[in-house]
């Protein structure tokens, strides 16, 4: 497995990790051993960070991670904190950040946590100085080793960057979202900021399994927010309407190298842009969760591949997306 050094972390990690949200929720339902099964082969196949969320599966999620920690050596884990209350900037504050971090502490079984990220906040969170003095706060009293941000968009990426603290910003990128490439990518990698790229698959597109007539459970977001009902609409197959994303898709399949899947593809392309740290797909089974770690042991791709994901996205994805994040 490929590996990299983020310098504000001041430690590396697997180029490809593993994001936890389909072991709390809204992905179907993962019994607790799959979770158990997809935790364990990641790590066998090299991968060490590992993304989850307080409000993945209201805990879920992170008590089977600190259950995980338990069984291997090595582990890096990052969690987040802040969506588990109402989403208004004067929850944000010191008290609440606190309390958040006892309960997160307690579901992981870990004294201090490695990466601590506010998990897409109101926009004007990123900009309080209230907020950076607090989380300091936390790293000074041995609560966590290093803070970061998760943002919806460039911008509010930027506005944290500016921030000498901050250690990693996550935010979505994938083959059907470049913008990130833009600025973003370029000035956390100037400031030495993890960047940590979430939604790799675009929730599964780029893996290329769908069809116009396939459908999800009622418990499984791609249902529930294909309109941005419940949470950002960024977040569900990267804000591409899905009968575009399949088209995209199509298109994308012909750039595959032989030996190769369309996810494994999606995902060594993410890893072949300068700035990334890590790309943290999900896994709903162990199986998922080998194969996507493939793309870390992968070499870069084309010169052609490059040109063609360009190509598709200017064409089909920007006009539709590009303005949005």
């Amino acid at each position: 497995m490929e590996t990299r050094e983020v310098a504000r972390l001041g430690r590396t990690v697997s180029a490809v990790g593993l994001g936890c949200w389909q072991l709390g929720a809204d992905w179907g339902t993962v019994d607790e051993a799959d979770a158990m099964g997809v935790l364990h082969a990641a790590a066998d196949e090299g991968v060490t960070f590992f993304d989850t969320a307080d409000v993945y599966g209201d805990g879920r999620s992170e008590t089977l991670v600190g259950r995980f920690c338990k069984e291997r050596e090595d582990i890096f884990v990052a969690t987040k904190m802040g969506r588990r209350a109402a989403q208004v900037p004067e929850n944000y504050v010191a008290a609440n950040f606190a309390e958040w971090n006892d309960r997160s502490r307690r579901n992981l079984g870990m004294d201090t946590l490695d990466l601590v990220q506010l998990h897409c906040p109101p926009t004007p969170v990123y900009a309080s100085d209230a907020v950076y003095d607090a989380l300091d706060g936390l790293v000074a009293q041995s609560r966590i080793n290093a803070y970061g941000v998760s943002v919806e968009t460039c911008e509010e990426a930027l506005t944290a960057l500016r921030r000498p603290n901050v250690a990693s910003v996550q935010i979505i990128l994938n083959c059907l979202r470049l913008k990130p490439l833009e600025q973003v990518l370029p000035a956390a990698a100037e400031a030495g900021v993890g960047v940590i790229v979430r939604v790799p698959l675009a929730s599964g597109l780029l893996a290329g399994r769908y069809a116009k007539d396939t459908t999800f459970g009622s418990d499984d977001h791609r249902s529930f927010n294909r309109h941005g009902e419940a949470f950002d609409v960024g977040e569900t197959f990267a804000g591409v309407p899905f009968e575009v994303g399949l088209e995209a898709v199509e298109r994308l399949r012909d750039l595959v190298p032989e030996g190769q899947t369309l996810a494994q593809f999606a995902l060594r392309w993410i890893l072949d842009q300068e700035g990334v740290s890590v790309a943290i797909p999900g896994a709903r089974n162990a199986n998922q969760a080998r194969a996507n770690a493939v793309a870390g042991r992968l070499p870069s791709l084309s010169a052609e591949a490059v040109t063609g994901v360009r190509d598709t996205y200017d064409e089909l994805i920007r006009p539709l997306v590009h303005s949005n994040w």
